[in-house]
C-alpha cells in the first residue's frame, strides 16, 4: 500500500494527510510514528497524536543548508540516520 498525500487527497500540514494513513493501517495515531527531517512536518503529526522521530539530513538542501539541520523540538526520537533510528527503537 502506498500511503501519503496523494491517496489522502490532502497535503501536509493538514491533519487529513496524516490521519488518513493511520486509518488505512487500522491503527490509532499513538501507534504510528512519523519519521522526517522536517521539524514542521513532525510538529503537525504530533498535533494529530502521532509519535515523532527526527532523522537528521543536514545536507538535504545542499552544503549551505540553514534549516532543518537539527531537531528544534522535543520529539520522541532524535536520530542521526535511519540505522540510528532503528537502533534506538530496538531493531
Amino acid at each position: 500500500m502506498i500511503l501519503g498525500a496523494e491517496p489522502a487527497q490532502a497535503y501536509k500540514p493538514m491533519a487529513q494527510a496524516y490521519l488518513t494513513s493511520v486509518d488505512w493501517l487500522g491503527l490509532t495515531p499513538g501507534e504510528v510514528m512519523m519519521c522526517s527531517a522536517h521539524n514542521s512536518d513532525l510538529l503537525a503529526a504530533r498535533a494529530c497524536g502521532l509519535r515523532t522521530a527526527f532523522i537528521a539530513r543536514p545536507t538535504e538542501y545542499g552544503l549551505q543548508q540553514d534549516r532543518n539541520c537539527k531537531a528544534e523540538h522535543d520529539f520522541d526520537v532524535v536520530s542521526e540516520s535511519m540505522l540510528d533510528l532503528a537502533h534506538q527503537l530496538g531493531c
